[in-house]
């Protein structure tokens, strides 16, 4: 509700950059909890995650967009066409860069992307941690001789510096608007993306290299049993190759077991409830090569 006849600001806010540059771990912080999944493995983010900030007179809705890579295959293709599409439809883009990363192709492949558009573009100097204060102006100096950026903030997502000072300035940037979500809604995804997507970073976190980008999860059920106050969750883990599936479900099924652990003490989290969770892993070659799959998988591009 508006308050003091004083005008009320809404936008859209797309992150966007190179993999692993902490697109999601801004976007964790900034909402207050955990809507996108981390992991220090490239190209983890794989749709567009909204998550939402609502002030007493504005409204930030920030789109985590998958990492801008050159695609290998067509769930790729997927992740990068729908970081472009969001470019179209926003009124601010955030350009996240590592600073302990020097400039490189893939940044100026993402510049060359926002020549021609007209929306304000933030760069966004993440994980200044992890440099000496001395540095930023030679960082800060690559880029803008490169584009002509609207303003530049550097922050530390992982331990909140900056951040502040961040939302102050997109604040200055955002039209007068509706609020398209109530006060208490941090994220337009259903429970069930992000059950999913919380049970996929456990395996990211916990198999080898030549497992994480084969591997998807679908939520076959959920339901809610009242009088033992207990969600039941029955998901599938879905890899491309036999020889994943044993990874994943390990020795004895000790791997698995560890997954489901962690993944239900999160899942627990977000749902506020006791949680019973199964998980099966099932093979479908080549699944990130087929549009059918794809699609019955979450990603569909007619949504983009």
């Amino acid at each position: 509700m508006q308050q003091n006849n004083k005008s009320f600001k809404s936008g859209f806010i797309s992150i966007i950059g190179r993999p692993n540059v902490g697109k999601s771990t801004f976007l964790n912080r900034v909402v207050g909890q955990k809507i996108a999944i981390m992991s220090d493995k490239p190209q983890t983010t794989r749709n567009k995650v909204q998550g939402v900030v609502t002030t007493d007179d504005s409204q930030f809705i920030f789109i985590d967009t998958p990492g801008i890579h050159k695609p290998k295959h067509k769930l790729g293709d997927f992740m990068v066409k729908t970081a472009r599409n969001t470019l179209k439809e926003v009124d601010i883009i955030m350009f996240m860069v590592n600073a302990d990363e020097a400039i490189g192709r893939g940044d100026r492949f993402i510049i060359e992307m926002l020549e021609n558009t007209q929306t304000p573009v933030f760069l966004i100097i993440n994980k200044i941690d992890l440099v000496h204060p001395d540095e930023l102006l030679k960082i800060i100096t690559s880029y803008t001789s490169e584009y002509d950026f609207a303003e530049i903030v550097p922050i530390s997502a992982m331990n909140g510096n900056n951040i502040e000072r961040l939302n102050e300035t997109l604040t200055k940037y955002l039209p007068e608007g509706p609020k398209y979500y109530p006060d208490d809604q941090v994220t337009d995804h259903p429970e069930r993306f992000i059950i999913s997507e919380l049970i996929r970073e456990k395996v990211l976190h916990l198999t080898r290299e030549e497992i994480p980008h084969s591997v998807a999860v679908v939520i076959e059920k959920i339901d809610r049993e009242e009088k033992r106050e207990m969600i039941n969750v029955m998901a599938t883990i879905v890899v491309d190759r036999d020889s994943q599936k044993g990874i994943v479900i390990g020795k004895k099924g000790a791997l698995l077991k560890e997954i489901g652990t962690k993944a239900r003490h999160d899942i627990e989290m977000l749902l506020g409830s006791k949680v019973f969770l199964e998980l099966w892993v099932k093979v479908q070659k080549d699944w990130r090569n087929k549009p059918e799959q794809l699609k019955e998988f979450g990603f569909r591009e007619d949504e983009y």
